[in-house]
């Protein structure tokens, strides 16, 4: 029998196994920093003060955790503002990216040029926050609600670019043209054929746009003042600057105040705001890895 031909990326067992060592190695230094949030989210203030952040504290407490509880029905209303806004934003940030990027991958398309260039000098040349102010607070009249939060962050230039160049690379024209023969129209040719065969593109496109919408604060800020539309991240970050707050002026403002200051848990504060934020998000990423994988493999195919 003729000995089966070796292929040609084919590498020995030892090197295979160093390989897998290092990768592991780089796995587990990738996870080890938030272990160590999580440790020292569940540490005392004192056994911080004692030995600083450590791996092995000398006391555990939830003093953290109940301090962020003590918000109550807040607490959850925040929790439940973020789902929301992120799922909605994102579904929406997907619709108006795909119509946009479809655009774009259209060769027939009469204004191709002058879109795509708008599209790339808005990615470089930003409005700045001002002018972004007046417009979505005077003119969108955007203020206290959830359109507040989502619409700013609708349309990303940088989505645009990568669904328009996956659509490019895995959607050949002459799908397209014979779906035009056939009698299909665009919006069925793009909600019937382009998109099924851009899951991947359009997966890693809603990873993005949910990671930007879940861990967004900076326009609840500006938008929001009732309580009931905070999301989860304005909310925390709120507390943690009252906390620092207190903490910086403790010995301005009175012993009575100093005796408040001991009492928070302001290092373990900040690691179990951590924890709270990046736990939900971090449950959502099995649903799209197996996109991502898929989108990446096209892309290195056809390359």
């Amino acid at each position: 029998m003729k000995n089966k031909k070796r292929p040609v990326n084919a590498v020995s067992r030892p090197a295979e196994a160093v390989m897998h060592l290092i990768l592991a190695l780089f796995c587990f230094a990738c996870i080890l920093p938030f272990v160590f949030v999580v440790i020292i989210s569940f540490s005392s203030q004192e056994s911080i003060r004692e030995l600083g952040f450590s791996f092995t504290p000398n006391s555990w407490a939830l003093d953290a955790y109940t301090y962020v509880a003590k918000l109550g029905q807040q607490l959850w209303r925040s929790y439940f503002n973020s789902f929301f806004i992120t799922i909605v934003g994102t579904l929406c940030t997907l619709l108006v990216t795909g119509l946009y990027a479809y655009a774009l991958y259209r060769k027939d398309f009469k204004y191709r040029k002058f879109f795509t260039f708008f599209c790339f000098f808005t990615m470089i040349f930003g409005g700045g926050l001002a002018p972004t102010y007046v417009i979505c607070k005077q003119f969108l009249g955007l203020s206290d609600s959830y359109a507040a939060v989502i619409v700013p962050m609708l349309l990303n230039p940088f989505n645009i670019i990568v669904m328009r160049t996956f659509f490019q690379s895995s959607i050949p024209g002459d799908l397209i043209d014979a779906a035009a023969i056939d009698g299909s129209g665009e919006y069925h040719t793009l909600f019937r054929i382009v998109v099924p065969i851009a899951k991947p593109g359009i997966a890693t496109v809603g990873l993005l746009s949910a990671l930007a919408y879940w861990n967004e604060w900076f326009i609840p800020m500006l938008y929001v003042r009732e309580a009931k539309f905070y999301p989860l991240q304005y909310l925390l970050q709120e507390m943690q600057s009252k906390v620092d707050f207190l903490s910086k002026n403790s010995s301005v403002i009175g012993a009575e105040a100093a005796a408040i200051r001991a009492s928070l848990p302001s290092d373990t504060l900040r690691m179990a705001l951590v924890v709270l934020i990046v736990v939900p998000i971090a449950f959502a990423y099995p649903f799209f890895q197996r996109y991502i994988i898929s989108g990446l493999t096209i892309g290195s195919v056809k390359g």
